[in-house]
């Protein structure tokens, strides 16, 4: 990987992550047209840089971070769902995560939803996120671990569905994203990167640890701090971008978008192009 192809991984990942329209579409997309996707980093690069996502999250947001104990509750009243579901199911979300067409369906589907999400909760107009209304939330999140779905779009949705308007439910799903993404990144890294398993750290073995460190070299970590420096950047432009075309205009555009994305995927497949996630 050339350190163009990390920048533009790292735009795409930026603009995608906090947008109702999958950033997993859009990587398997981008890697695949650049040649990429079969890397063994390019994996380890779309997992990692998140982290430089979600820090935008908690940079562009500090003075919510640090409204105090109620704020963490929620947040961890929303995260708990994820961590029960997520073990549960994990090697079918693993399964699942394999298959492209998956992807594209499934973008299709949350396209065609998008389509009608703002006539359907037009009274969707509280302000507030309550504890009840965070769990709710949570739920829906787990919705996103079939590809293609849209981890910010379910929570989004979620909180619509409670009654709470586009802007609120927007920002929850970005304070929601920091403890979720966190973990799912973390636990990815570990598993697929370090070839780790839980009870290795657990037990606190040195040496597996620092021999598993040893897959990268100096040139693949200046390609994740690249990319995630600019995967931060991008994110912070795109969250403001998203917020304000949210509450002017609505959902129906990503709609449109989300479906022809799709659509662009299975063409790729039936075209025989390789789509190796």
């Amino acid at each position: 990987m050339s350190v163009w192809q990390a920048i533009i991984l790292a735009i795409i990942e930026g603009l995608t992550e906090f947008l109702p329209v999958s950033s997993t579409g859009h990587m398997i997309i981008a890697s695949s047209l650049m040649g990429i996707n079969e890397l063994p980093i390019t994996k380890i690069f779309e997992v990692n840089i998140q982290f430089g996502a979600i820090l935008s999250v908690v940079v562009l947001y500090w003075r919510r971070f640090m409204q105090g104990i109620d704020f963490y509750k929620k947040l961890l009243l929303a995260f708990i769902p994820a961590i029960v579901i997520g073990f549960a199911l994990m090697d079918l979300i693993d399964a699942m995560l394999e298959s492209v067409a998956v992807t594209a369906v499934m973008l299709m589907v949350g396209g065609v939803v998008l389509l009608f999400v703002d006539k359907w909760f037009s009274n969707a107009t509280s302000e507030k996120v309550t504890y009840k209304n965070a769990l709710v939330i949570g739920f829906f999140q787990c919705i996103a671990m079939i590809p293609g779905v849209s981890r910010s779009a379910a929570s989004i949705i979620g909180g619509l569905s409670q009654g709470v308007n586009r802007k609120a439910a927007a920002e929850f799903s970005f304070f929601l994203a920091v403890p979720t993404m966190l973990a799912a990144a973390t636990y990815k890294l570990i598993k697929d990167l370090l070839k780790l398993e839980i009870s290795d750290l657990l037990k606190f073995d040195l040496v597996k640890i620092q021999n598993s460190f040893e897959v990268l070299n100096q040139d693949d970590l200046k390609l994740l701090l690249i990319g995630n420096i600019v995967a931060f950047i991008v994110a912070m432009f795109a969250i403001r971008f998203f917020i304000n075309f949210l509450t002017k205009y609505g959902f129906k555009m990503f709609g449109y978008y989300r479906i022809a994305l799709g659509i662009t995927l299975l063409a790729l497949l039936a075209l025989g192009v390789d789509l190796t996630v």
